[in-house]
């Protein structure tokens, strides 16, 4: 019998979770997150985690699995995906993949491609220069030495940044020239969905998520987290801004402002990266139905 994979796709507050739910009970199938920040169980209410009644209606995996200091890749991501998945094949023949971090969703579709050894001088020039001068510093050399990858990038991510100025520094090369390169075989056959708005409704929705973060403890749950504030799970949108804040270099009504444009211009990326997902497919949340109908097609193929 034929495996496939269910993809949900989407920027941020684009409702991936609720339909991901709906379509888990449909199937009986298992979800596992491709969702970076979800992994950490220190980070829960900034990276907008699945409720515990939405954890309890449906099988998640890949959600709170993880410390903020542990050490996990996305090719450590791309091993254990894959092991779940075959586990999991062997019992129902669809399985669900969802989230918003789009290099995870790759890995597990396509594999990683192969670059090149970077020296542990070269990344830790990059890390220092991260530390003493800030994210700005890591997106300007990047956009000059390589625009093609600054595109996709997730730019408030100096993690990221740093690994492509680092490959970039060792290999003399564009990062972007060592993507792309052949894809390995899976035993499913993906069906890709990519949950789509209007961008004034997305962004509204994302405004509104911000407000009700902050509603719910977002600022206590980054104070919490202010002494571990340069690990590499907290490079992200909605704990940078308010550490800025606890650091006294802006107030709390801007790092809320921030965050929200911050939420928004990664969501802009997001759009942009799905759109160009080989054989994905655009649909608004709301039409279920259609969605259905889609993926049945699809599987009577």
């Amino acid at each position: 019998m034929k495996n496939y994979l269910i993809v949900i796709a989407g920027p941020t507050a684009s409702g991936k979770t609720s339909l991901g739910i709906q379509l888990s009970q449909h199937f009986n199938a298992p979800i596992l997150s491709a969702d970076s920040r979800q992994f950490y169980k220190e980070m829960s209410i900034g990276t907008a985690k699945p409720t515990h009644d939405e954890l309890n209606a449906a099988p998640h995996h890949f959600i709170d699995t993880l410390s903020i200091q542990d050490d996990y890749s996305v090719g450590d991501y791309e091993k254990d995906a894959i092991t779940l998945l075959d586990k999991k094949f062997s019992k129902n023949n669809i399985a669900i993949l969802l989230g918003g971090s789009g290099l995870y969703i790759k890995a597990v579709l396509e594999g990683l491609d192969v670059f090149p050894e970077v020296k542990e001088s070269i990344k830790n020039y990059y890390i220092q220069l991260h530390l003493k001068e800030g994210v700005e510093v890591l997106q300007n050399e990047l956009k000059e030495k390589d625009p093609i990858f600054y595109q996709k990038v997730d730019i408030q991510n100096p993690h990221r940044l740093i690994r492509a100025l680092s490959v970039i520094k060792a290999s003399g090369k564009p990062f972007s020239n060592f993507q792309n390169q052949e894809k390995k075989n899976r035993n499913f056959e993906p069906i890709i969905i990519n949950l789509q708005w209007e961008r004034e409704e997305l962004y509204k929705r994302i405004n509104d998520r911000v407000d009700l973060m902050m509603e719910n403890g977002q600022l206590e749950e980054a104070r919490s987290l202010f002494h571990l504030k340069d690990l590499n799970a907290l490079q992200t949108v909605g704990y940078q801004e308010l550490f800025e804040f606890f650091d006294q270099k802006i107030s709390l009504v801007e790092a809320i402002e921030l965050i929200k444009r911050n939420s928004r211009r990664y969501a802009k990326r997001q759009m942009t990266w799905f759109r160009k997902m080989e054989n994905s497919v655009s649909f608004h949340p709301s039409k279920l139905q259609d969605i259905l109908n889609y993926i049945a097609s699809k599987l009577n193929n």
